[in-house]
């Protein structure tokens, strides 16, 4: 919505976490528009999502204020009568940026300003849009008519991430000036580059190409960063980041800093210990049997806590108080969200519990059976995403790195007691790596030497960065070579799975500590629908069909089309976090990659032109 009355367009819920979210811009057909804090969301629409695991990481990172994992607000009937107030329930958004252009004279101007009009339409949305009323042309003698406004395609941010309206009288002014002429745009060639974009004062003619808003140029014509956080409405007191100029639309306007975890089933835990767990939202305020069966049958008739109804009430009141008593709880602050599912995903006996997870032991590939230790096939299994706020300029370094990299951007004006949230239902693949192969791999000095040279090249690009310490968050050689391994795997199964490349996702495990160490990784699909769960993946990681792949895979990533260009890459050369990588043989989608394709290098899984020494898999 605009000034939450006029409805100006629809995203998918899903968009308002990895794309859409607070403080990132909306580019719509006729209009563009930044959306607003969560503060002012409509928290009694937005329905909670449960996954304790994941709000004790949240509250870590965001504070203990935080008290609950929420759903974008959505309408639930798309038939309901476009006037009512169930068709206006949505997210709020405001026009920015301000400054409009009017695609017949040119005009630039900001949309408050009285020169421009906007036109609703409530039962077309999407054609809602800004007019230049009356407009009579470039040079005045056309008959005066309606004309299109459309949003100036030029941004100022930093990487504190602040975003703010293109200074345009400051830039064709050269500077601070009384001067206050209406401006125009005009080309002047017939290419769209920059230096045939200008900006022109109608009273004092100053005039000055777009291409001077760039690179170095920038830095001497444009101001400082007034600290500006337009989807809160607000100014920070001070910015000390340069402000750079952006397009309307750029990639690094936006970055989501976003926390996962798997909905897994406690260990020990019993079914009904289980059903409490999943559905504590609903029986956390439960007085007395009495209220309790009201709970039950509320329950049940929403076909939800499958298994609830083989218990007794006064059962299901017994297993309420002990969990509120803390008796069957378990250390929800551990640090590592992934090591309670690497626990249960190892476990010996596959635990399950309908419908959020469902596993199944099946045996590893004959050909592999002295490097892989277990495959699981994932039959059910539910990922909760959380976002915690984002970046710009810069996409984030790591996820809770809070100390190094870009800052943070708030989701709202005070701290939050809330946070954006969605879950995906979906089936995979995990393959579990026997440890003592993988340790001594690490021990190879061909592969300490290739560890080098990435942690170099990583150094070297956080130093690049002004980022300190400059050894943080360094992987190391193991993940590497399971990172690189899963995209191998992404990308031979995507030909046959029947899902949208995209769509498929890894989640590695590859943390070494005291408690024992981690070698694995799964390869899950995950939709917002039951689309993720039609057994395509699962089918594909039984023997005949993994060790197909596992070797097919393997004899590909063996050559590059890139080579010997891809193969020779050194890291530490171009301060990069790759080595033998790139978008030939390795790459796989962003929303694919847990690391936005860091963090690869093929010759540690296969021998290549140049290196053969480091191979995990040395006859593969």
């Amino acid at each position: 919505m605009a000034n939450e009355k006029t409805v100006v367009g629809s995203v998918r819920p899903s968009q308002l976490l990895w794309t859409y979210g607070p403080g990132a811009l909306v580019d719509l057909p006729n209009l563009s528009v930044i959306t607003s804090g969560i503060d002012i969301w409509q928290k009694e629409r937005c329905a909670v999502i449960t996954e304790a695991r994941l709000l004790a990481a949240v509250q870590q990172r965001l504070g203990a204020q935080v008290e609950s994992l929420r759903m974008a607000p959505f309408s639930k009937s798309e038939t309901s009568d476009r006037l009512s107030a169930e068709a206006r329930v949505g997210v709020p958004v405001r026009p920015f940026p301000r400054w409009l252009r009017c695609v017949k004279c040119g005009l630039l101007a900001p949309y408050d300003n009285g020169l421009f009009e906007l036109k609703e339409n409530p039962y077309r949305p999407e054609s809602t849009r800004f007019v230049h009323a009356g407009c009579r042309g470039s040079d005045g003698k056309l008959p005066a008519k309606d004309a299109d406004a459309v949003p100036a395609r030029m941004l100022l941010a930093c990487r504190n991430g602040h975003l703010d309206d293109f200074p345009w009288h400051w830039f064709v002014h050269s500077g601070p000036s009384t001067c206050r002429g209406t401006l125009r745009f005009f080309e002047s060639g017939a290419s769209l580059q920059t230096e045939n974009l200008w900006v022109r004062c109608d009273k004092c003619e100053a005039a000055k190409s777009l291409a001077q808003a760039f690179g170095k140029a920038g830095k001497e014509n444009l101001p400082g960063c007034r600290g500006r956080h337009p989807h809160l409405d607000r100014f920070d007191h001070e910015c000390d980041e340069d402000a750079r100029a952006v397009l309307l639309g750029a990639t690094n306007s936006w970055f989501p800093v976003s926390i996962s975890a798997l909905a897994i089933p406690r260990p020990n835990a019993s079914p009904l210990q289980q059903i409490i767990i999943d559905h504590w939202d609903d029986f956390a305020d439960v007085e007395d049997v009495g209220e309790l069966k009201g709970t039950i049958k509320a329950l049940t008739k929403r076909g939800e806590a499958a298994g609830l109804d083989a218990h007794t009430p006064e059962a299901v009141w017994a297993a309420i108080e002990a969990h509120r008593s803390g008796a069957d709880a378990e250390d929800e602050d551990e640090p590592d969200i992934k090591g309670p599912e690497w626990r249960v995903l190892t476990d010996p006996t596959p635990v399950n519990d309908y419908p959020n997870f469902l596993s199944e032991e099946t045996p590893p590939p004959a050909s592999f059976q002295s490097v892989i230790a277990r495959v699981l096939l994932l039959k059910r299994l539910r990922e909760v995403n959380a976002l915690l706020g984002f970046t710009r300029v810069e996409s984030p370094d790591e996820v809770g790195a809070t100390g190094s990299g870009p800052t943070w951007a708030p989701l709202s004006s005070s701290r939050p007691d809330w946070v954006p949230a969605n879950q995906v239902h979906g089936e995979g693949i995990f393959i579990q790596f026997d440890e003592a192969a993988i340790a001594a791999w690490e021990l190879n000095p061909a592969v300490q030497q290739a560890d080098a040279r990435l942690r170099g090249g990583h150094k070297g690009w956080r130093n690049r960065r002004h980022l300190s310490p400059a050894e943080a968050g360094y992987p190391g050689a193991r993940y590497v070579l399971l990172h690189t391994l899963a995209h191998l795997l992404i990308r031979e199964l995507a030909l046959e799975c029947g899902y949208n490349a995209a769509s498929i996702r890894e989640r590695i495990y590859a943390s070494v500590s005291d408690e024992g160490n981690q070698a694995g990784f799964i390869i899950y699909t995950a939709a917002a629908d039951s689309d993720g769960t039609l057994g395509g993946l699962v089918e594909l990681g039984k023997p005949e069909n993994l060790e197909r792949l596992f070797t097919q895979a393997l004899r590909r990533a063996r050559i590059c089309s890139s080579d010997p260009l891809c193969a020779e890459h050194d890291p530490q050369k171009d301060q990069s976090l790759h080595a033998a990588a790139c978008h030939a043989c390795s790459f796989v989608a962003e929303t694919s990659c847990e690391s936005s394709n860091r963090y690869l290098d093929r010759a540690m899984v296969v021998p290549t032109v140049q290196n053969a020494a480091t191979a995990f898999f040395q006859d593969a």
